[in-house]
C-alpha cells in the first residue's frame, strides 16, 4: 500500500472512499452519491453523517464513505418517491407511476381490480343464462318434432283409414257389376262398351280404387275456385306420404314389414341434426303406441311376423337361481340371510316384501353382488351355470333405496348421461335418444324433463318426481335384469301404479308376477306365484279378512302385529316353507316343528354352549374380537373394489375416452350452474390479496418474506377448501355410477381437467390485488408461474383430503395443513430433522421460489443486502426451476394418491 499523502482530496461525487483504502470505487446502481455537505450544528457530513477529523484543515466533506446492507447504509441508497438513473441524478416520480426504494427508473401503476371485479359480477349475474338460452333452443326443436310425428301419426291413420273404405266401396261395386252383367248376358252390347266393362278385376278395382280416393280426398287435396289458399299441412303430409311411402319423415302402422323397418333402421342411423334425431325418435315412439293398439286385436301371422322380425333388438335372458343363501357378518357370526332358496326368472316382475329389518335390502345386494363385509355360503345360479353376477354388470341395473341423484342436472341430463355410458358404444345416437324418450315418457317426467332434480338447498323437482328419476337412470341401459331397493317409497298411489306400469312394459309380463316374502332373520315364508300366496297360506290356517290387502296382511303377521292362529308361531313359519318345498332345514330350527325331536347338538349354539347362554368374554377379548372383524370388513371391501370379473354381458359400452368426454360435458353444466359459487371464492381471493399486500407490504430489507408467507398461507387455505367441493359433493353418485361399470378414471380425469380452469385463473385474481398493493421487485408473470405451482399442488393435497376424510375432517385438516407446514418451512436451520421435515413441505418450496424471483431483481446497490438474506436462509439463486419442478411434482404425486383413495374409498 503507498504512503498516505498528506495533502489529502474529497471523494469524487458517484464514488464511494472506505476508511483505509487510497483510491475511489464508483457507487453501484440505484445508489444516489452526491458530494457531502458540512452541516456546521452537527458537524457532520450529510446525508452520509460521517465527520471530519478534528484539527485537520486539509480534510472535508466528499462522497459517501461506505457501501453496505440496507440497514447499515440507508443514505446511500435512491430514496423512494424518486428513482436515480445515474448515481449522481435524482428525479422525481412523475404521476401516474411510482418510484421505491434504489429505483433506477419508475414504473407505470397498473389497474386491473375494475376489471376482473367487472368481470365477476357478468359471471355471478349471467352464468347460468347460457344453458337456459341452450335448453329453450333445444325444447323448441323437440316440441316441433313431437308435433310433427303427432301429425304424421295422424296423417297416415287418416290414410290407411280412407284406403280401406276405398277398398270396401271398390269391393262392393264389383259385386254389383257382376250381378247385372249376370242379369244381360243375353242382351248384345255395343264393342266400345264391352270393352269399357270388360276390363280384368284389379284394371276395375283399380279404376274404382282411383274414384273412390278421388271423392275422399277432393274436399281436403283441391283449393276453392277463385281463391289462392294453399293446401294445409296435413294435405301436404298426406300427399308426401302418397308420393313416397318409405320417406324417414313419417313411419309405417303396418307390423311386420321388415323391409320398410331396415330402410328405416338405416336412416335413422344416419341421422345427424337434433331436429331430424328427435323426429326419428318421437316418431318411432308414436308408431310403437300404434303398434300396441293394434296388437290388442293381433292375428295369429302378426304373431308371428313379430316373432321373426330380426331387427327388433333382443336384450340377453338373465335368470338367477340361488339355492341355500346364507349371509353372516364376518367376525360376528350373525346371520343377515339363512336358507334362502328360489328363483327370479326372465321377463317377470318379482316383489320382494316382508317386515322391517327381515333382510330386504340385504337379500337384493347379495343378488347383485354388492354384499361386502360377510360371508356367502350357498349358491348362486346365472343361466344355470356358476358364475360371477358381476361377470353381467352392464346389463344389470341396481336401484337404490336412497335417491341418488344429480341435483344440480336436469332430469333429461341425467338420464342421458345415463344412456350414453351405459348403453352399447356402436348404438346410434338416435336410437340412443329414442331410448331416453320412451323412459320419459313411460315415467311421467314429461313436464319436468328440463327442470333441475334440486338439492337440500335449491329446490327442485318433487320426492315423487325424484323417485322415478332415480329409477330411470337404470331403465335407460335397457338391463336384462332390474333390481330396485323400495322403488315406491314415499310415493302416492298414482305415482307408484305408474311407476310399476312402466317396469311392467319392461318386463312384459303382469303388475306383480312372483311374492318373495321374507320373515326376520333373513328367512323366506313363500316364494312363488301371486296368485297362489292366498292358497298356500289358507293351507296353514291364515285366511285374509275382508277388505284387507293381501300382503300387508301377511307383513303383519310376520311383524308380529297380527297373531296367527293358534297352534302355529312367527317362527315356525319359513321352516313350514322348507318342509313344503322339501328344502333342507338347518339342524337348530328342527325344534319349532311339533312331533319332532331336536337333535343333540340342535340346542347347542356355534360356540358349543347351551342355546341363551353365550360365553363371556374379558372386555379385552370383545375389544380384540372387534377389531379383528373391522379388519376383516375393511379387507372386504378393498378386495370388492378391486376385484376383477370377466365380462360376460356381451355388451361393448364406451371407452374411457368417450366417457372422459361426457364426463367433461357434465361436470362443465354443473359448474356452470355453480357459477355463483365460484364467484364468491373469487371475491374472496380479491379482498385477501388487497388486505395482504396492504398490511405486508414487501420490505426491501427482507425482500418481502413476510407479505409471501401470509401469501401462502392464504392461497393454500383458500384453494383447498374450494377444491374440496369437486368431490364431497357428488360422493355417493360417483359410488352408484362406478359400481354400474363407468369408469372411475375417466370421473377424476374430468373433475381434474376442468379444475385447472381454477388453477390457471385464481393466481391471477389473487394477484391483480396483491401485486399491486405490496408492490414487490419481481414481475408479475413471476408471481404468476409460482402460485400456479403452488395452486396445482394444494389442489392434489384437498382432492387426498376430499376423497379420504369425510367433509368435517377434511376442512379442519385443510386449515390446519398449510399453518404447520409454514411453521415448520420458516424454522431455523440448524437442526437436521427440521431440515428434512421442511424439504417435505410444499411452502418451503413456494416461499424460496418467491424470494429468489424476487431478490433477483434487485441489483447494483442491492447486492451486498441479497446476498447476506440469501445465506441466511439457505436459499440459492438457481434453484428458482428446481422449486417449481418440486411443486409440480408434488401436485401430482398427490393425484396418484387421491386416485388409489378414490378406488378403494367407495362406498361401504
Amino acid at each position: 500500500m503507498p504512503a498516505h499523502d498528506p495533502d489529502c482530496q474529497p471523494c469524487c461525487e458517484g464514488f464511494f472512499c472506505p476508511p483505509g483504502i487510497t483510491c475511489m470505487i464508483p457507487c453501484p446502481l440505484g445508489s444516489y452519491c452526491p458530494l457531502a455537505k458540512l452541516n456546521k450544528t452537527t458537524g457532520t457530513c450529510d446525508p452520509y453523517g460521517y465527520q471530519i477529523p478534528p484539527g485537520q484543515q486539509n480534510h472535508g466533506c466528499g462522497g459517501a464513505d461506505i457501501w453496505a446492507d440496507a440497514t447499515n447504509s440507508s443514505e446511500l441508497f435512491c430514496s423512494a418517491g424518486s428513482y436515480c438513473p445515474t448515481t449522481t441524478e435524482k428525479i422525481a416520480c412523475s404521476s401516474g407511476h411510482y418510484c421505491r426504494k434504489g429505483f433506477i427508473s419508475e414504473r407505470r401503476k397498473l389497474f386491473i381490480i375494475v376489471g376482473v371485479s367487472t368481470l365477476l359480477i357478468i359471471i355471478y349475474n349471467c352464468s347460468d343464462q347460457v344453458l337456459t338460452t341452450r335448453e329453450k333452443r333445444k325444447a323448441k326443436s323437440r316440441e316441433a318434432a313431437a308435433r310433427h310425428a303427432r301429425e304424421t301419426a295422424q296423417a297416415r291413420e287418416r290414410w290407411k283409414s280412407a284406403k280401406d273404405v276405398a277398398k270396401k266401396h271398390a269391393f262392393g261395386l264389383q259385386q254389383q257389376f257382376s250381378r247385372t252383367f249376370s242379369r244381360r248376358k243375353s242382351m248384345k252390347q255395343p264393342e266400345h262398351q264391352l270393352k269399357i266393362f270388360g276390363q280384368s278385376k284389379n284394371a276395375s278395382e283399380t279404376s274404382s280404387l282411383g274414384s273412390a280416393f278421388s271423392n275422399l280426398t277432393k274436399n281436403s287435396e283441391l283449393p276453392p275456385k277463385g281463391k289462392g289458399k294453399e293446401p294445409s299441412n296435413l294435405t301436404k303430409m298426406i300427399k308426401e306420404i302418397d308420393d313416397d311411402p318409405n320417406s324417414e319423415e313419417g313411419f309405417h302402422l303396418n307390423i311386420g314389414d321388415k323391409h320398410i323397418k331396415k330402410q328405416q333402421m338405416l336412416k335413422g342411423k344416419q341421422l345427424h341434426t337434433k331436429s331430424q334425431i328427435f323426429k326419428y325418435a318421437y316418431g318411432q315412439i308414436e308408431k310403437e303406441k300404434a303398434m300396441q293398439q293394434q296388437n290388442k286385436n293381433l292375428t295369429f301371422s302378426g304373431v308371428i311376423s313379430m316373432a321373426t322380425d330380426d331387427e327388433t333388438r333382443k336384450r340377453p335372458v338373465i335368470e338367477v337361481a340361488f339355492k341355500d343363501l346364507t349371509l353372516t357378518l364376518k367376525g360376528k357370526n350373525k346371520h343377515l340371510l339363512r336358507s334362502v332358496t328360489g328363483k327370479i326368472s326372465p321377463g317377470r316382475v318379482s316383489a320382494v316384501m316382508g317386515p322391517s329389518g327381515a333382510g330386504k335390502t340385504t337379500f337384493l345386494s347379495a343378488l347383485a353382488g354388492k354384499a361386502t363385509g360377510c360371508s356367502i355360503s350357498g349358491m348362486i345360479l346365472i343361466n344355470g351355470k356358476d358364475e360371477s353376477i358381476l361377470s353381467y354388470k352392464k346389463i344389470i341395473g341396481f336401484v337404490p333405496q336412497d335417491d341418488i341423484v344429480h341435483g344440480n342436472l336436469t332430469v333429461e341430463e341425467n338420464l342421458r348421461f345415463s344412456a350414453r355410458c351405459r348403453l352399447a358404444a356402436d348404438l346410434p345416437k338416435a336410437d340412443k335418444v329414442l331410448i331416453i324418450e320412451r323412459v320419459i315418457e313411460s315415467l311421467g317426467l314429461q313436464a319436468v324433463r328440463d327442470s333441475l332434480v334440486g338439492t337440500v338447498e335449491k329446490r327442485g323437482i318433487s320426492g315423487g318426481q325424484r323417485k322415478r328419476v332415480n329409477v330411470g337412470l337404470e331403465m335407460v341401459m335397457e338391463p336384462s335384469l332390474l333390481i330396485l331397493d323400495e322403488p315406491t317409497s314415499g310415493l302416492d298411489s298414482s305415482s307408484s301404479l305408474l311407476l310399476l306400469r312402466a317396469l311392467r312394459r319392461e318386463a312384459l309380463e303382469g303388475m306383480f308376477d312372483d311374492l318373495i316374502l321374507l320373515a326376520k332373520g333373513g328367512l323366506i315364508a313363500y316364494h312363488g306365484s301371486v296368485k297362489k300366496v292366498e292358497e298356500y297360506f289358507s293351507t296353514l290356517g291364515i285366511d285374509v279378512p275382508e277388505r284387507v290387502n293381501p300382503p300387508d296382511h301377511f307383513i303383519d303377521i310376520l311383524e308380529g302385529i297380527v297373531k296367527p292362529p293358534e297352534g302355529l308361531t312367527i317362527e315356525q313359519l319359513p321352516v313350514r316353507w322348507m318342509l313344503h318345498n322339501g328344502y333342507p332345514v338347518p339342524p337348530d330350527m328342527l325344534k319349532l316343528i311339533d312331533g319332532l325331536a331336536a337333535p343333540s347338538t340342535s340346542g347347542l349354539n356355534k360356540t358349543g354352549a347351551p342355546d341363551g347362554t353365550a360365553i363371556d368374554q374379558s372386555f379385552a377379548g370383545d375389544l380384540w374380537q372387534d377389531m379383528v372383524s373391522n379388519v376383516k370388513v375393511k379387507q372386504d371391501h378393498i378386495q370388492h373394489n378391486f376385484m376383477s370379473s370377466k365380462d360376460l354381458s356381451d355388451r361393448i359400452t364406451p371407452g374411457v375416452l368417450r366417457q372422459y368426454r361426457y364426463y367433461l360435458g357434465r361436470v362443465g353444466k354443473q359448474r356452470l350452474r355453480e357459477a355463483k359459487i365460484q364467484a364468491v371464492d373469487y371475491l374472496i381471493l380479491l379482498l385477501a390479496g388487497a388486505c395482504l399486500g396492504t398490511l405486508a407490504k414487501v420490505n426491501d430489507e427482507t425482500f418481502g418474506v413476510l407479505g409471501y408467507t401470509y401469501t401462502v398461507i392464504a392461497v393454500s387455505l383458500l384453494c383447498k377448501i374450494a377444491a374440496l367441493r369437486s368431490f364431497t359433493l357428488d360422493r355417493l353418485e360417483y359410488c352408484r355410477e362406478s359400481a354400474a361399470g363407468i369408469s372411475s378414471l375417466a370421473y377424476f380425469l374430468s373433475k381434474d381437467t376442468l379444475d385447472h380452469f381454477n388453477t390457471i385463473v385464481k393466481p391471477l385474481v389473487y394477484l391483480s390485488m396483491f401485486y399491486f398493493f405490496s408492490n414487490p421487485r419481481s414481475s408479475f408473470t413471476d408471481n404468476y408461474v409460482v402460485l400456479l405451482c403452488l395452486v396445482y399442488c394444494v389442489t392434489g393435497i384437498a382432492y387426498v383430503l376430499a376423497i379420504y376424510l369425510e367433509p368435517g375432517p377434511a376442512q379442519l385438516w385443510s386449515v390446519l395443513l398449510p399453518v404447520v407446514m409454514t411453521l415448520i418451512a420458516t424454522q431455523d436451520r440448524e437442526n437436521n430433522l427440521v431440515a428434512h421435515l421442511a424439504d417435505l413441505c410444499y411452502p418451503k418450496w413456494a416461499l424460496e421460489a418467491f424470494i429468489i424471483a424476487n431478490t433477483e431483481r434487485y441489483s447494483g446497490v442491492w447486492l451486498i443486502t441479497r446476498c447476506q438474506s440469501l445465506m441466511e436462509n439457505g436459499y440459492d439463486l438457481n434453484d428458482w426451476t428446481l422449486c417449481l419442478i418440486i411443486l409440480t411434482l408434488m401436485g401430482v404425486l398427490s393425484r396418484c394418491i387421491a386416485f388409489v383413495c378414490l378406488m378403494t374409498k367407495q362406498k361401504k
